[in-house]
């Protein structure tokens, strides 16, 4: 397994992040996605990667930079469900909370029967006046009206969705690792850079080191997801990879407030959003716990995943 970027992929890295970087400033993060924002993703390519021949391995590369940026919207779903829409998802049962209703084309439904599409201009919902991430608005329901019923391969789905997002959390870690060692070295405590303190340096370093474990987790998942591996390796290598790259998008968040010191926690200062998002984001495709207890299992019975 190859975990080197390709010149290609270095070419559509470089490319997705020069667009987002014009595109997406924190200005637009903080207004939150739209329709206008959804049809510049799409114009780019990113909701259709998958149908313009693009790997597995290359939807992780493009989804971290999205992570870097702080792209707000139902990112991961559109992709993998949308088909030119923008999609959610929802699981059926009471409480539901759907996140970025107001903005869903469709929603797609799990349910015991299987998958259904489910208008979302149909479903009575209460938003939430204080979500958690200011850039994911939720809102809850009660019950889900019936919906038409969707051919999806859940399995290949749902490991492909834990990749992406894991590579969203990584892109997290790696822009609140760079925002923390930039401010490190332009605040100025007792006349020296607070990056010259040794305790700074080691919450640095520390990040630093969370984030490129998470990348090559990252990059695991999204290569073996290309390849004719046995379903436990995977399982193993993507749950593997929400479980770190997870955890280094918290803990670089967290990290990343304390160096910011009393401005870390204020409104003004970025840091906050992109902590508010890997906290969301570990709500996704199961959290780190239950990943970690799927990793675990892997190393018990051969056939727990069976032919998946």
């Amino acid at each position: 397994m190859d975990l080197d970027l390709s010149d290609d992929q270095i070419a559509l890295r470089d490319g997705i992040a020069s667009m987002l970087a014009a595109r997406v400033p924190m200005e637009r993060v903080r207004a939150g996605f739209d329709r206008v924002l959804f049809d510049e993703l799409a114009e780019a390519g990113v909701f259709s990667l998958r149908t313009d021949g693009f790997s597995w391995a290359d939807c992780v590369v493009v989804f971290e930079q999205l992570g870097r940026y702080c792209v707000p919207g139902p990112l991961v779903s559109s992709l993998l469900l949308g088909d030119g829409r923008i999609a959610g998802i929802g699981s059926d049962g009471p409480p539901i909370w759907i996140e970025h209703l107001d903005d869903l084309d469709v929603l797609f439904v799990f349910r015991r029967s299987g998958m259904e599409a489910v208008d979302p201009r149909v479903i009575v919902a209460e938003r939430s006046p204080w979500p958690l991430d200011p850039c994911t608005p939720v809102a809850r329901v009660e019950q889900l009206p019936a919906g038409v019923p969707a051919e999806v391969d859940h399995g290949i789905w749902e490991l492909a969705g834990t990749a992406l997002t894991a590579a969203f959390q990584l892109g997290l870690a790696d822009r609140l690792t760079e925002l923390a060692v930039a401010y490190a070295k332009e605040r100025v405590q007792f006349n020296r850079p607070i990056g010259g303190f040794q305790a700074i340096k080691h919450m640095l370093a520390d990040m630093l080191t969370r984030t490129e474990v998470a990348r090559a987790a990252v990059y695991s998942a999204g290569a073996v997801l290309d390849e004719r591996s046995d379903p436990n390796t995977r399982h193993r290598l993507v749950c593997g990879a929400k479980v770190v790259a997870g955890d280094a998008a918290i803990a670089n968040g967290k990290a990343a407030t304390q160096v910011f010191g009393g401005m870390g926690f204020t409104w003004e200062v970025d840091v906050h959003l992109y902590l508010k998002r890997a906290w969301v984001l570990e709500t996704h495709f199961e959290s780190s716990d239950r990943n970690a207890e799927l990793v675990c299992a892997t190393a018990g019975d051969p056939r727990i995943w069976g032919d998946s």
